[in-house]
This record gives C-alpha cells, structure tokens and sequence, in this order.
C-alpha cells in the first residue's frame, strides 16, 4: 500500500496515478502528492451519474402516494430538502484536496481517533449493505421487466458488476461515471418529457398537508446528504492546488440538479394509472412507449450500478477508517468484495416488499446523517479559527486524540430526535404521534440539536483544557 506522507513533495514517481484500468492499492490513509491528479470537473458527473436511477424516481413517487401531496407540493418539498443536502456536498468536498483522506477519518476531528468508529461503522452499513440493497433491487426489477428473467438471477447478475467496479476503484469509478451520465442524461429527460406529457400535473393531493411535506422534505434531505459522508471519498486525489470554488460547485450542482430532476419526474409519475399488479419499475414505465420503456429500464440498471459502484466503494473505505490494525490481506478491493455479499444478501430480503422498504430506509438514513453533519460542520467552522492544516493533519493519525463532545453530541441528537419526531411505519414517536401535523422532523431536530450541544460542549472542554493548564 502507498504509506507516502500527505505533505510529501511530489518527487516520487506515482504508483497509482491516472491509471484507470488499475486496482487502487491505496486504503484510508492520505494520499501524497505525487498520486495526486484530475480536476472538480470530474465531480460533476461522479456525482450527478449515481442519482440519475429509479431509487431517485421513488423518491418522488413516495411523496405523492405515500405522503399525501399535490405534485406541486411534492415539488417544493424535493426541490428545497435536495439543495440542502447538495451544499453540504460541495463543502465538504473540499476537505479531499486539503487532507487527502476519506470523510470518515476527516470524521476523527469531530469524534476523534476511537470515537470515530461508530459513525464509521453507521456509514459502512449505510453504504454498503442498506443503499447496496436498495438500488440493486431496483436494477433487479428492470432487469426482470426487460428480459423475464427472474428476479433473484437477475439481482446476481446487477451486483457482480457493481462489486467489480468498486473493487478495481477510484479511477474507474470516476471514468464509468463520466461515460454513464450522458447515456443516462437523455434517456431520463426522454423519459421525463413522456412523463410530464401524460401526467395530472394538478394530481395528487389526497391531504399530507404539512406533515407530509415534512415528511417528503426528510425523504429528499435524506437522499442528497446520505452522500454527504462520502464527499471526499471521490475528492482526496485531487491536487492541494484544486481550485476551492470549483470542488464546492460542482459537486453541489451535480448532486442537486440530478437529484431534483429526477425525483420531480418521479412525482409527476406517481400522478398517471400504473399498470395493476405493476413492480415499481414497471409501474413507471407502463405509460411509455415500448421503445422508450426499454431503454428506460437499461438505463435503471445503468444508474444503480453507477450508485453502487460509489456505495460498495465507500462502504469499504469506511470499514477501513476504523484505523485498526486490520490483517493485510483485508485490503480495501477485499473489503469491497465483502461488504457487497452482504448487501446483496440485504437485497434478497426486501425483493418482496421493496417500496415499504425504500420509503423507511430514506426516513432512517436522515435519522444519523443530520446529527452527524450538525457536529461536522460546526466542528469544520470552529477548526478553521484555531489550527493550522499542518496540525490538523497530525491530529487525523494520532491514535491517542479524542473528542468526547462530539460522540455525546451525536449520541443525544440521536436518541432525543428518534423517539420524539421520527414517524414511521412501524414506530410513531411522540409528537407526531399527538400532533400528526409534524410529520417527520426527526433529521431537522437532531441537525440543530447535536449542532448546538457540539458547540457548547466543545467550548466548555477548550475552557476547560486552557484553566488545567493556566
């Protein structure tokens, strides 16, 4: 494995490089300057690829049939929680440059070096199991709908591809995603123009009211910043001189625009007659056209694999930024193999029930994702004012530092926020519960609240250090 320092001076000759057809050796440690290369360019379509795919249509759909709104309504819902999650991706982005590392050790700032591994481990199941079996099932469903084949083969057929791109890693992610997005591009706004055609745009509507639009909000937040802690996965090779502007903007704009198209077209959808009996993926095409509705379901399988390439991918490289001292052999490539065998296992479970299993899955992922972006960001705002990149990045590899406030912070977010607001199908948590007008506002609450109690909590140890030493 590269073992370089991150401030290495770029002398060496690349190992890795801008190999594409290469197995990257390279785990979660920092990445030196000498492998260092690309341009934000690149972030653009490795993050507008993964969303152009049927997981993001439902997202949509859900908020319409499930949630109770008017197109119009489930619109805005999408529209204002995907810009949400596509800020934050393109903020966070910009620490791949800076550090050269996965998001999850830049994680070790807010937790530190052992606490750390609990959200690591969340975004490793997330990423690898949860999102792993989510878009394979929807790749499976038009697998079948297209040839007949039956859906567990074609659910076998889906993951070997999507293992296989992860394991050979990032260069070849990034370069399938370059060539999958204006095949996916098209064959989506063909699609949408069809849809929007047929659809009842002053459709839906049967009473969410502010609960779901809340709910719809969440389901769309959800989404977009499940990506968030990925961000510098896909931006850590990046030169240190990457322009700033340009690693924020085009991820976010990536992110945002893929996410918000789709998931619109995806509620104009949910407003025709689907075919009865339908799967969900035949249910969004039976208004097509035949030759449309074919390429349509190649392009659901397409999207999945090009989300999951990026799944299977981070998932491994959570599990690795555990910084155990993991046997060699359980390398990064492995780790990938090992975390897809289980999300395909996780895929299999939730063939029979996907769309209950998707609308909950959504709801879930905000559920540990916004108090965890609540301690990151403040932790990212409160650093830029007290240390220099240089300590920062000692700080990242330096296996005796914690940082209790933020483990505490994310834990109480999390148990304050998820009995009180969540509502799910299977759990009603107490306000919604006496006030249904809420809806879900479980990731809003533990955003603010594990953003605040970081701040406070992180004030009263810096006092605290400061009089011991006085």
């Amino acid at each position: 494995m590269t073992t370089a320092p991150a401030d290495s001076t770029g002398t060496l000759a690349p190992a890795y490089g801008d190999k594409v057809i290469a197995v990257e050796t390279a785990g979660s440690e920092p990445i030196p300057d000498a492998e260092r290369h690309g341009s934000p360019l690149q972030l653009l379509w490795t993050w507008a690829s993964p969303n152009i795919e049927f997981a993001t249509v439902y997202i949509g759909v859900i908020a319409v049939l499930f949630f109770g709104l008017s197109f119009w309504q489930a619109t805005a819902a999408i529209v204002l929680g995907t810009v949400v999650g596509a800020v934050t991706q393109g903020v966070l982005s910009l620490d791949g440059p800076r550090f050269g590392v996965p998001q999850m050790v830049i994680g070790r700032f807010s937790f530190g070096h052992r606490g750390n591994i609990l959200p690591s481990a969340a975004n490793g199941l997330v990423a690898g199991v949860g999102w792993f079996a989510v878009n394979s099932v929807s790749a499976a469903f038009a697998l079948n709908t297209l040839t007949g084949l039956r859906p567990l083969p074609s659910l076998l057929l889906v993951v070997v591809a999507e293992i296989l791109i992860g394991f050979i890693g990032h260069n070849f992610v990034h370069t399938f995603e370059k060539y999958a997005f204006p095949a996916l591009a098209v064959i989506f706004l063909l699609a949408g123009a069809w849809t929007f055609k047929d659809a009842d745009l002053g459709g839906g509507g049967t009473g969410g009211g502010i609960g779901g639009f809340l709910l719809a909000f969440s389901a769309a937040w959800g989404y977009a910043a499940g990506w968030n802690p990925y961000a510098t996965d896909y931006s850590r090779y990046l030169p240190r001189t990457a322009n700033k502007l340009k690693t924020i903007v085009y991820p976010a704009v990536g992110l945002f625009v893929s996410v918000a198209v789709v998931a619109v077209i995806g509620a104009a959808s949910a407003t025709i007659v689907a075919p009865k009996d339908a799967t969900p993926t035949a249910a969004f095409t039976g208004h097509l056209p035949g030759w449309l509705g074919d390429l349509v379901l190649i392009a659901i399988i397409l999207g999945a694999v090009s989300a999951n390439a990026l799944n299977v991918y981070s998932g491994a490289i959570s599990i690795a930024s555990f910084g155990l001292n993991l046997p060699t052999w359980l390398s990064r490539s492995v780790l990938v193999v090992v975390s897809g065998i289980a999300g395909t296992a996780a895929a299999w479970a939730s063939l029979d029930d996907a769309g209950a299993a998707y609308e909950a899955f959504l709801l879930v992922i905000a559920y540990w994702v916004a108090p965890w972006l609540g301690v990151v960001l403040v932790e990212r705002w409160l650093q830029g004012r007290s240390a220099t990149d240089e300590e920062l990045a000692a700080r990242l590899t330096d296996r005796s530092f914690t940082n209790w406030p933020g483990i505490a912070a994310l834990l109480i977010g999390v148990a304050v926020s998820v009995p009180l607001f969540s509502n799910q199908e299977d759990y009603v948590g107490y306000v919604p519960k006496h006030w249904p007008s809420f809806g879900d506002s479980t990731p809003l609450v533990g955003f603010l609240l594990s953003a605040v109690l970081y701040a406070v909590l992180r004030r009263s140890k810096g006092q605290a250090a400061s009089a011991g030493s006085a």
